[in-house]
């Protein structure tokens, strides 16, 4: 098991640029493959963007392709979101997510796969 704790959430305006962070205990890091998911008011939690354990390999959902850009260091045993040109429909509370694998070259996009989760950090975009 890998406790998570997500930062750096918070209120921007339309077009501004947050990063959210995702630190997680034990030292087999870079074991995991990483997920941020996002649920919004009244709708199912979704991905947004995943990367294998090594960070060679990442994912993103097409409504932040070009935004977001997800990244990691197996050093600090943090998993990161850089999200640019935000949008109003962004708003949700975001989560990231821990699966471990055999192989450093898997991502997953799929919530029920996860087994690790934080506890969550609100974005909201005003427009």
């Amino acid at each position: 098991q890998v406790q998570l704790v997500e930062s750096g959430g918070g209120l921007v305006q339309a077009g501004g640029s947050l990063r959210l962070s995702c630190a997680a205990s034990g030292r087999t890091f870079s074991s995991y493959a990483m997920g941020w998911f996002r649920q919004a008011p009244g709708k199912e939690r979704e991905v947004v963007a995943a990367i294998s354990g090594s960070g060679e390999r990442t994912y993103y959902a097409n409504s932040v392709k070009g935004r977001f850009t997800i990244s990691r260091d197996n050093a600090k045993n943090t998993v990161y979101l850089q999200m640019n040109s935000l949008k109003p429909e962004d708003t949700a509370v975001y989560y990231c997510a821990a699966r471990q694998t055999t192989t450093g070259t898997l991502y997953f996009t799929r919530a029920s796969t996860y087994g690790n989760w934080g506890q969550g950090t609100q974005v909201t975009v005003s427009s």
